[in-house]
């Protein structure tokens, strides 16, 4: 599908997921629509004055089903239409966005360009779908441009009228069309009668070679604390075959059980080499090591505080960070940096 030539054009990668079912005229049942026939759903898009073309995965994938090889896949695909487009949008569903799109930061190293994901809680093929509104604006954000350079050019997620650093947003709500939060860091841009962008807390392009990194190493888990978490299965979690790191969810300001046995099973994971890294179970707000006599004993046993990163974040850093295959005493320093702007506190 193309539109028309021009020096601005992009590309459309459709994944998948909600925003992409229309309803067969036949059955009535729902189904993912030919990106082919996009115009048909969006007209408005012919009138746009410059070239957009597209690309759909096959098979489709649902979003609760993406994995390493999706993901890579999606990198795959950017990095080879990369010198060709100005702009890319990706058509994603929105339960698994988050992660994808923070996978995609970290992967996307010296990114200069807009990635921005999009999707919907409602079918393109529904009258009350917030799906075109979405894909519109989507595509105007990806196309934006300020003397040449882009206006976003990093990897960001665009829904109801709010456009989120993908590495620092997650799916709040499973009904709402404003189903996306961003609690630790503002929206990158505000929409409604004007596109207003938030110049102050968008990364600035530093156009060196981007440079793709596809190897993800998914030796990970997520324990998430709670009262009475068992003794036995705790100590299972921590000695799986194969465990590199783990993202320990817990309460408050990074606080945990105090209780004797609970960190001597930390303590012997770190030193097995286990990257162990401490997020807070609380939309916002951040880890904060010591502040509470609960939290000591997990830094002394040698957890790394996840700070303000979110834990779909914190997931996709470690696996991306371990898939590097740096030494551990790497990992732990690159897991409280800030390398694509996913966490803002890290003193």
């Amino acid at each position: 599908m193309t539109l028309k030539e021009s020096e601005i054009s992009l590309l459309i990668i459709y994944t998948g997921g909600t925003i992409g079912m229309v309803q067969d005229p036949q059955t009535g049942a729902l189904k993912p629509f030919n990106i082919e026939n996009l115009y048909k759903h969006i007209p408005v898009l012919e009138s746009y004055p410059f070239r957009i073309d597209s690309v759909s995965f096959d098979p489709l994938v649902d979003s609760s089903g993406i994995d390493p090889d999706f993901i890579t896949e999606l990198a795959s695909v950017i990095e080879e239409n990369y010198e060709s487009y100005d702009g890319f949008v990706v058509l994603h569903g929105s339960d698994t966005m988050a992660y994808t799109a923070s996978f995609l930061s970290f992967m996307l190293e010296n990114l200069n360009k807009p990635v921005i994901l999009t999707g919907a809680q409602l079918p393109l093929g529904v009258l009350r779908s917030d799906g075109r509104e979405n894909f519109i604006n989507a595509i105007e954000i990806a196309s934006a441009q300020e003397d040449g350079t882009p206006m976003v050019p990093e990897v960001a997620i665009y829904f109801e009228n709010k456009l989120y650093r993908g590495n620092r947003t997650h799916k709040a709500n499973a009904e709402d069309f404003n189903a996306f939060r961003s609690e630790n860091h503002p929206a990158l841009a505000n929409i409604g009668v004007h596109i207003k962008y938030n110049q102050n807390y968008i990364l600035k392009p530093n156009f060196k070679k981007i440079k793709v990194h596809k190897t993800l190493d998914n030796n990970i888990i997520v324990i998430k604390l709670f009262p009475g978490l068992n003794k036995n299965t705790f100590h299972a979690m921590l000695n799986t075959p194969g465990l590199k790191g783990v993202i320990l969810e817990t309460y408050g300001s990074g606080n945990a059980p105090d209780k004797e046995w609970f960190v001597e099973e930390i303590t012997d994971a770190v030193k097995r080499g286990t990257l162990i890294v401490n997020i807070t179970q609380c939309e916002a707000g951040a880890v904060v090591a010591g502040k509470y006599a609960t939290s000591l004993p997990l830094y002394e046993a040698g957890v790394i505080p996840g700070y303000d990163m979110t834990t779909e974040a914190a997931i996709a850093k470690m696996m991306y960070l371990t898939g590097r295959g740096y030494p551990l005493e790497k990992q732990k320093k690159l897991m409280v940096t800030s390398l694509r702007g996913e966490l803002s506190v890290n003193t």
